[in-house]
């Protein structure tokens, strides 16, 4: 974990530099998800209209977030060689371009082909995201801004699903896409007027520990960095595979919900915003293994609860289960980038990378049991994924607990637990 210089000048919390910092950044998250999820909402319609099945018109997620993922890789060496905040500008603009043409798409196929360009250009910003934020920041408070801008993610996905499925109500799914553009238009504006001056095309900062080969080795090689990738990989996909199908669920049998009711489930994100936030202080009183196990076993038992026939334990389950994903993304990413040391951009990358891929692979799995045996199986695969998560991650409990070493003996980041005991705060809302 990098430490502070007594001289540091670095913007610290509360400072006008910081906080326009953090608004610009959480102006990305929610340019960013709203995009990338604003079609899940619209999923059943899509396929009333276009005939085709749940499992294929999720392609239009999982197009995006498989592109995402892959190109994840390729952002981060534009990043590490242009400068963060140029790739973040430019990805949202090129993303927002090509939202702009998605609703006049004429068949499925031109859909998920457009889907998959919008989402490789949105894979310049998570990639970016969490390195700028721990490099332009004062280390004492840089996990704080990384923990709000987290909590930027479900504020995006939850606003982009909410207008999405709103305006589709009302004119139909292209309408919905179209909705969703505006608004990551409109949030791309307020990162370009709140970035601070001084962070305007900054290059990259070239921490401790060599070149590329190096940073590559610590992000890939640090003992517990698989297991951490691995926790996104599971859990994002049950988190989509309960999101994607959840629509179809709704507004069929037995709830019958208008496209409009069942969009407004998705307020449920809320929940997310207040998990990310928690998931500093969990992990500090606790130990970040025990905040990403108990997650996960939440998840499996909400996910039971999902299959109920009763609205209102739907959206009591729908509630808890994004509240502990997200409590579980933030802690497990949170500590991706700092066990990484040097390599915390790349290792930002490798978690971004897995993430999608569980989104855009497993998802989809998820989508092939609805077809075939229902919501009832489709549930059972999303817990059977929550069940894999902590058992790939039994190797993190003593990595919870005291300093590891990176490749080549250099430290790696402390448990979490100690970072507030060592002077950095834990994530918390500003």
């Amino acid at each position: 974990m990098e430490t502070a210089h007594p001289f540091d000048d670095r913007p610290r919390a509360g400072s006008p530099e910081y906080r326009r910092t953090v608004v610009a950044m959480v102006a990305v998250a929610v340019a960013t998800f709203a995009q990338l999820w604003s079609v899940q909402p619209v999923l059943p319609e899509m396929a009333a209209d276009l005939g085709e099945s749940a499992a294929r018109v999720s392609l239009t997620v999982s197009a995006a977030t498989g592109a995402l993922a892959g190109f994840a890789l390729v952002w981060s060496g534009l990043g590490d060689r242009f400068g963060r905040t140029r790739v973040i500008g430019a990805s949202l603009a090129v993303a927002t371009l090509v939202g702009c043409a998605a609703p006049f798409a004429g068949d499925l196929w031109l859909l998920v082909a457009l889907r998959a360009v919008q989402g490789a250009a949105l894979g310049g910003v998570p990639a970016a995201a969490v390195a700028h934020l721990s490099e332009v920041l004062h280390p004492a408070d840089a996990a704080r801004a990384i923990g709000v801008y987290i909590a930027g993610n479900p504020l995006g996905g939850m606003g982009g699903r909410l207008v999405s499925g709103w305006a589709a109500a009302a004119g139909g799914w292209q309408w919905g896409v179209a909705a969703t553009t505006a608004v990551g238009a409109a949030a791309w504006l307020v990162f370009v007027c709140a970035l601070p001056r001084r962070s305007r095309g900054a290059p990259a900062a070239r921490s401790g520990g060599g070149g590329g080969r190096a940073r590559w080795r610590a992000a890939l090689a640090t003992p517990g960095m698989a297991a951490l990738y691995a926790q996104a990989l599971l859990l994002m996909g049950a988190f989509m595979t309960v999101y994607n199908l959840l629509g179809f669920r709704l507004t069929g049998e037995p709830f019958g919900l208008s496209q409009a009711v069942a969009s407004s489930l998705f307020v449920a994100y809320t929940a997310g915003m207040a998990g990310s936030a928690w998931s500093g202080r969990a992990g500090a009183r606790w130990g970040p293994y025990r905040v990403l196990a108990a997650s996960a076993a939440v998840m499996g038992a909400a996910a039971a609860v999902l299959a109920a026939p009763w609205l209102p334990v739907v959206a009591a389950g729908l509630v808890v289960f994004t509240f502990v994903f997200f409590c579980a993304h933030a802690t497990a990413s949170a500590w991706a980038a700092r066990r990484a040391g040097s390599g915390r951009a790349q290792a930002s990358s490798v978690y971004t990378l897995a993430y999608y891929v569980g989104a855009s692979l497993l998802g989809w799995v998820g989508g092939v049991f609805y077809d075939h045996w229902g919501w009832g199986a489709a549930l059972a695969f999303a817990a059977a994924l929550c069940a894999a998560a902590p058992l790939a991650g039994l190797g993190l409990r003593s990595r919870g607990r005291a300093p590891a070493t990176g490749p080549g003996g250099s430290p790696a980041a402390p448990r979490d637990g100690a970072a507030a005991r060592e002077g950095e705060k834990p994530p918390k809302v500003v």
